[in-house]
Formats: C-alpha cells, sequence, structure tokens
C-alpha cells in the first residue's frame, strides 16, 4: 500500500478498512476474488470497527457501575429467579413497545447485576441506555437546580431509549427527591422504557420520598405498563461469610431472638423460665415447694406433723 492510498483513508476516516487493506489485498490475489466480492469485504471491515466503536461509545455513555454480561450470572445460587422471564426481558423487546420494568427483592439477589447486564444487551440491540442510581438522580438535580440548569439535566434523563433507575429504597431520599422522580417518570410515560430496582415494598415509598401523594402518582404512572420481577433468595454477598444464619443467606431479616433462647445454645446465662416449670429443675437455687410437698424431703428443718399423724421416715431415724 502506497502513502497516498493510505493517506486518502485516513482522510476518509476509513479506518477499520485501512487496518485490513494489505491482508484482503493478498487474500484477493490467493482466491482470484472479483473486484465486487472485494470491495464488499473491505466495506465490511470497515463497518464492523465502526459497530465495535460504537458500542464502546454508548456502553462508557450508559454509566454502568459494574457491567458483568448476562452469562456470567450464577442461576444456580439462588433458583427461585425467574431465568425465562429474566432472558425474555434480555431480547428488548419491552423497550421497543416502550413497557417498563420493576424489580422488586432484598439486597444481594442480583438485581443490579441483571438490570445492567439487559441495559447492556439493549445498548447491543441499537438502543441508548442510562444507569443511575436513585442518588445520583437526585444529586444531578440538585446540582443543576442550583446552576438554574434544570432543563439540561431533565433532557439527559427523557433521552435515552432505556433509562435504569437502581437503589430505590436504599435509605430515605433528600426532600424534593419525589418531584425529580415523577417529573421523569411522568415525561417518559408511554414514550420510553424505564426499569427500576427497589428492595423495599411498594408501600414504604412514601417514607421514602417524604410525600406520599407523590409517591402515589409516580406508581400509578409507573406501573401502568410495567412488568415487575420478584426475586427472592440468599444474598450472593453473603455467600462466602463464615457463621451467616440461614435466614440472613436468604436475605431476610429475623427478629432477635432474646438472651438465652434457642437460638443462643452457647448462652452461658440461660433464660429464666418461669416458676415451677421444667427450666427450673436445672436452677441452682430451686424454688421452695408447698409444705407437705415431695421437695421437703430434703430439708433440714422438716415440717412438724400434726398430733396422731404417721411420723416422716426422718422421724424415725
Amino acid at each position: 500500500m502506497n502513502d497516498a492510498l493510505r493517506n486518502s483513508l485516513k482522510k476518509l476516516r476509513l479506518s477499520g478498512l485501512l487496518e485490513s487493506l494489505e491482508v484482503r489485498l493478498m487474500e484477493a490475489a490467493g482466491h482470484g476474488l472479483s473486484h465486487i466480492e472485494f470491495l464488499e469485504l473491505i466495506l465490511q471491515d470497515e463497518l464492523a470497527v465502526r459497530s465495535d466503536r460504537q458500542l464502546q461509545r454508548r456502553v462508557k455513555a450508559a454509566l454502568f457501575r459494574e457491567l458483568k454480561p448476562l452469562d456470567q450470572f450464577d442461576w444456580a445460587f439462588n433458583p427461585s429467579i425467574k431465568k425465562k422471564q429474566v432472558l425474555e426481558l434480555a431480547t428488548c423487546r419491552f423497550v421497543r413497545e416502550r413497557r417498563d420494568v420493576l424489580w422488586l427483592g432484598p439486597p444481594g439477589v442480583g438485581k443490579s447485576f441483571l438490570v445492567q447486564a439487559i441495559g447492556y444487551q439493549a445498548i447491543k440491540a441499537g438502543h441508548m441506555v442510562l444507569y443511575r442510581s436513585v442518588f445520583d438522580v437526585v444529586r444531578d438535580f440538585l446540582h443543576d437546580e442550583a446552576l438554574s440548569a434544570e432543563d439540561k439535566v431533565l433532557s439527559r434523563y427523557l433521552k435515552p431509549d432505556l433509562l435504569i433507575i437502581d437503589d430505590m429504597g436504599m435509605k430515605q431520599l433528600p426532600k424534593r427527591s419525589g418531584e425529580y422522580l415523577f417529573e421523569i417518570i411522568m415525561r417518559r410515560y408511554e414514550t420510553r422504557s424505564t426499569m427500576m430496582t427497589s428492595n423495599r415494598p411498594l408501600e414504604d415509598w412514601g417514607k421514602l420520598l417524604e410525600d406520599v401523594p407523590t409517591a402515589s402518582a409516580i406508581l400509578d404512572r409507573f406501573l401502568h405498563h410495567a412488568e415487575v420481577v420478584q426475586m427472592n433468595g440468599r444474598s450472593y454477598r453473603l455467600r462466602g461469610r463464615s457463621g451467616a444464619s440461614p435466614e440472613e443467606s436468604r436475605g431476610s431479616k429475623p427478629a432477635k431472638a432474646p438472651t438465652g433462647s434457642e437460638t443462643s445454645p452457647s448462652s452461658s446465662k440461660p433464660a429464666k423460665a418461669p416458676t415451677g416449670s421444667e427450666g427450673d429443675q436445672s436452677s441452682s437455687k430451686p424454688a421452695k415447694a408447698p409444705t407437705g410437698s415431695e421437695g421437703d424431703q430434703s430439708s433440714s428443718k422438716p415440717a412438724k406433723a400434726p398430733t396422731g399423724s404417721e411420723l416422716t421416715e426422718e422421724d424415725t431415724v
């Protein structure tokens, strides 16, 4: 390849063609390719390079927190997760149909993993995607509000074909958070797709946003065309933690048992059982039995028998 041809390809920004041209020339000479076949090959090379670069740019613009492909998800760890439903979402038909998706479940079961993996599949399908935690959303609006640039940040959230809002319910949000979230959901309603994750039930959203009417308005629009994915099971993050109870591994929060209960068999101070229960048998200070009961047999001062009654065994010694 001469320098003139190389410079021309650079000016035309045909870098993919430039990289493969020499190999394709040798291939054409060795296999006797026609001019049309040769042209088709080098154009395919250019298109492949451009497609790959576009994918990289869109992945970078999506701002994924920790992107992993869907085939790396451990389905065996929590078999209750509906694999068929997740794989159907990965086809991105819901994006084309402008429907929404809500993921519900305790922390650690894989909600963030799956929504980002599906977001990546959407990018590969040619869609624009933006991933943000709900805290990022609020922070962006508060920052641009201080700069009097609310419209700019709003347009950023309205443009993507798929908007992913993660971590709803992690903690209480600042004031006016409900207003910002409502504005996004209302504007995207039936025009773009939105995915959200939450580890808190929907009835808690009013408390999280400190605005029950706004939370109701958000859910009214969002759930209208939404598919709900319920995820339960063990926390993947706690899988290697020694001493984790089965309840903790499943992501539930069991009530704290009282000291000395069955959940603490190694406790040195067992819970005191009610007087007269079986637990008193092991007590170092047994409860004093009623006069004349069997417990009096071991007493150092036996009760005096009634006059004329039979003597006790201790009296006969």
